[in-house]
Parts: structure tokens; sequence; C-alpha cells
């Protein structure tokens, strides 16, 4: 049976559209597939001020950038999510959400990760608005305000002694009397006079209009409820990658990650990760795309092997 593709990306973000850019102009018969609009997250973001050549653009217009960037060299971008990616011999399977079966030479998962909601009023109405899941991306929007960090786990204590880079003071609130956060990583955040804690509270509700302008707050031993007057709230309780879509064996990491090789190649040959979903450092458009860059050369060497293999063979 002939494949449909040569590569198959399976993910709109700004990972799925940098591959799929570079296998367009390498000449790649490709497809990005995308269930919703191109740009994943970003499209959702207000403004971007972290990625190089644009000091300030919106979200949704570099997403839309992107995109065209990418049909310019004649990737084909195809309205639909993928359910499932196995392989038979050397080509790779992917079924999709309309119920297609789609063959490719190599699959490149740009499928990112979710983070964990707090689903609260106000929480997705003022997405982007105020209310972030990333400091890196989005605190240097909040100088001299009061920022609001909610969880009690490493990534949101750090995250806190981050945003006190900007932040006239930051509170973070857990809905404990004791952080899970490492021992140092609490040391450091008990250190910072610009740091302070709400211990048993949990947000109710995130306030504001065209942005945040507090948050109600309950304290969960004796029902008290109170209110912060903030500029921002970060919420970091978790982030699940999106890696259950193969069905072979893949190696992850203890909290699902996706772990590669240098060339972005997962523990299944002929399949490839990139950004989010990988396991890695940080969460960033230039980790996403700089991955994808890698992805796709890499997935264009792998599939020029097997051509190699089918002429020794003919």
């Amino acid at each position: 049976m002939s494949v449909d593709y040569d590569i198959i990306i399976i993910g709109g973000g700004p990972g799925g559209l940098t591959a799929g850019l570079y296998a367009a102009r390498a000449n790649m018969n490709a497809v990005l597939l995308e269930k919703a609009l191109p740009g994943g997250q970003i499209a959702n973001t207000h403004e971007v001020e972290d990625y190089p050549g644009f000091e300030h653009i919106g979200g949704p217009e570099l997403a839309s950038k992107m995109e065209n960037h990418a049909k310019k060299f004649g990737l084909e971008v195809k309205t639909t999510g993928a359910e499932e990616v196995w392989c038979e011999g050397d080509e790779r399977v992917v079924k999709t959400s309309d119920g297609q079966k789609l063959r490719a030479y190599a699959v490149i998962l740009a499928t990112g990760g979710t983070p964990n909601l707090l689903h609260v009023p106000g929480e997705k109405e003022l997405s982007g608005l105020g209310v972030s899941y990333c400091a890196i991306c989005d605190g240097a929007f909040f100088k001299d305000q009061v920022i609001v960090v909610v969880g009690g786990g490493d990534a949101a204590v750090e995250e806190g002694i981050f945003l006190t880079r900007f932040g006239s003071k930051v509170i973070i609130i857990h809905r404990r009397d004791e952080l899970r956060a490492a021992k140092i990583i609490q040391k450091r955040a008990f250190a910072n006079e610009k740091i302070e804690f709400m211990w048993d509270s949990v947000v109710e509700k995130i306030n504001g209009d065209q942005k945040v302008n507090s948050v109600s707050v309950k304290n969960v031993k004796t029902g008290e409820s109170s209110k912060i007057d903030c500029g921002a709230v970060f919420i970091f309780i978790g982030f699940k990658p999106n890696s259950d879509l193969v069905r072979e064996e893949m190696e992850k990491d203890e909290t699902g990650y996706i772990i590669t090789d240098t060339s972005m190649q997962t523990s299944v040959p002929g399949i490839y990760a990139c950004g989010d979903v990988r396991h890695q450092l940080v969460k960033q458009i230039t980790n996403a795309v700089g991955d994808a860059t890698t992805a796709a050369v890499a997935a264009e060497k792998y599939i020029e092997t097997i051509h190699d293999k089918e002429l020794i063979n003919q």
C-alpha cells in the first residue's frame, strides 16, 4: 500500500507550523493536522514580546503569519485531529478524528500539552488578560503590580520567585498549610521579602472587566472569604503533555513527557516530537520552533534512508 504523504505533522502550534515550513521547503509531501485554529496556545495569547524579531505582536497575528508562511511553500493543512498513531513496517499510520487513516514514512508530534485549570469564574474570560500559565512569557507585563500565584509545587514556587523580578509583591496561594516544593526552593521563597503566602486557601473567582483586578479567595478551614487586589494571576497546578497518541510503547519521563534524542526522534523510529510535549527545561515558542526545525530535517534524512533501501531491493 502506498503512502499518502512523506510526513504527517500532528499539531498546529509554532512547532507544528515550523516543521511544516521546513518539510515543505525541502519538497516533502507534508500535511499538518490541527483540530482547532492553527497557532496552538499562542492563538489565545493576547500579546507576545519574547519572540525574536517582534518587540510586540499579538498572538493571533503571529500564528497567522506562521501559518501563511508555511502554506506559501506548499504545506497542506487539514482541520482534523489525530486519535491514534501506529507503525506498519516502514509506514506510520495516523487515524484522524474524522475517520481517515493517513499513511506516511514519518510523523512529527507537535501536540503540546494542557495546563491544569482552576475551573473558576473569570479564568477563561480573562485568559491572556492577566490570567497566565507561563511566568517567563508574561511576567514582564506586570511590572510594579501585585501578582498572585496559585499552587504549592516546584513550578509554582520557582515561578513565584521569578515573578518577584517584576511585581511589587507576589502572593502565593496554596490550599494546604505547607508547600510541596523541594526544601531548597522553599528556603529561597521564604527568604524573599517580596513573597507572601496565603495558606489553606483556594481561589473561588478571578475578577475583572477587560483585565484582572482582583481574586476572590476562601479559607478552606475557616470558610472565611476575602478579596485580593492584583494585576495578574499565574496558575501552576500541573501541566499534562498530550503524549498518548502512539500505540507502540514510547519512552517518556515520570510525568508523561516524551523523551527524544538530539534529532528529536522518539524511541519509536520514524516518529519525532517537538515543543511542549517533549521532555525539556522550558516551554517557549523559541524552543518549539528550534525543536521542529531539527525534527523536520531529521525526518527528511530518515525518509531518504527508506528510499535508499527501496532502491537496493528493486
